[in-house]
């Protein structure tokens, strides 16, 4: 009779004490993970989660472009794109409060909105650029910034 791996009945887990160990951890990690008090006097020192605060972008240009008739459909839905876009930036902001770290508004929010509106103004620029002389001062604009 071979034996390739030997017993290790000495190594059974005694079910009813592995539970008494990990039920108070469990309890603990549960409430603190669900926000509750830890009983430790630190409620005081605690503070809500700031508002998201609001996406600020600059005006495509000081003074909007003439727009050729046969660029005008093109341009408007472009700059319902703009307008579209910071919305939705904003109910990033809010779904995402308290999430990553130091740069994740910049990052998760803000960078990718400016490259959707660079995106769309040079879309704005081409269509014009079509039909007529492509606009001066209809470079992409500053970035946008978080206000509040």
């Amino acid at each position: 009779m071979s034996r390739a791996l030997p017993k290790h009945d000495e190594r059974r887990v005694d079910p009813v004490g592995a539970a008494a160990v990990a039920l108070p951890g469990a309890v603990i990690a549960g409430s603190a993970l669900a926000g509750e008090p830890s009983g430790d006097g630190g409620e005081a020192d605690a503070r809500p989660l700031a508002g998201p605060g609001t996406v600020s972008c600059p005006a495509v240009a000081p003074e909007p472009p003439a727009v050729p008739a046969s660029a005008r459909a093109g341009a408007d839905r472009n700059l319902g794109d703009l307008d579209r876009q910071t919305a939705e930036a904003n109910k990033r902001l809010a779904d995402t409060v308290g999430q990553g770290g130091p740069d994740f508004v910049q990052n998760a929010v803000l960078g990718p909105l400016e490259d959707e509106r660079t995106t769309a103004i040079n879309r704005i620029a081409a269509a014009i650029g079509r039909t007529a002389e492509r606009p001066a001062g209809l470079d992409p604009p500053a970035a946008c910034t978080l206000t509040g």
